[in-house]
């Protein structure tokens, strides 16, 4: 407590005007700040600018603090308040962080090698399956899911009903799935 006890005083000096005693008063509590800033787990240089900071404010409010209460526990509040300040500006802040092996683990975005030969591969085998279907299935196929035309305009084209369209469709989406996995089964 004697810590404690030393900054109170110096602080009911300084709020009666004492410059030796203010003086005296930010040397000693450089190291009690910088140290409350670390264990609010700022790092770095960080500690220097929650210590300017905290002393800064420290000046703007010594007037408030009460002489009958501890010192310390008033210096913590305001270098804590100082500390999530500072955090949050650094987190808010984008910061670029090199690590090669994060680079090299990357996942690449343009496809990979044989990608264009297996889409038309795909594509081939479904338009052949689209052919085998029967007229009305494949139509509807054509018109409602490739072509992406809307029931009422498939049904002027194909001179069919909306729902004969979704029956078709339905069927025809069953039998492309058949004949597209693998053997058939699913």
């Amino acid at each position: 407590m004697a810590l404690d006890e030393e900054l109170a005083s110096l602080m009911i000096a300084t709020q009666a005007g004492d410059a030796a005693a203010y003086r005296a008063l930010l040397k000693t509590c450089l190291p009690v700040v910088a140290g409350f800033a670390r264990s609010q787990g700022v790092r770095g240089d960080a500690v220097d600018d929650v210590v300017q900071d905290t002393l800064m404010t420290l000046h703007a409010a010594r007037a408030s603090y009460d002489p009958a209460r501890p010192f310390l526990p008033w210096l913590r509040a305001i270098t804590q308040r100082r500390a999530i300040d500072r955090m949050r500006r650094i987190a808010r802040r984008p910061h670029e962080v090199f690590d090669p092996l994060a680079y090299e683990g990357e996942i690449d975005p343009l496809p990979a090698p044989g990608a264009g030969l297996e889409m038309r591969e795909r594509g081939a085998a479904l338009a052949r399956a689209v052919a085998a279907l029967p007229d009305g299935q494949r139509q509807a196929v054509e018109h409602l899911g490739l072509r992406e035309l809307s029931l009422e305009e498939t049904a002027a084209l194909t001179g069919r009903t909306k729902g004969a369209l979704k029956v078709n469709l339905h069927r025809a989406l069953k039998a492309l799935r058949a004949s597209l996995t693998l053997g058939g089964e699913r």
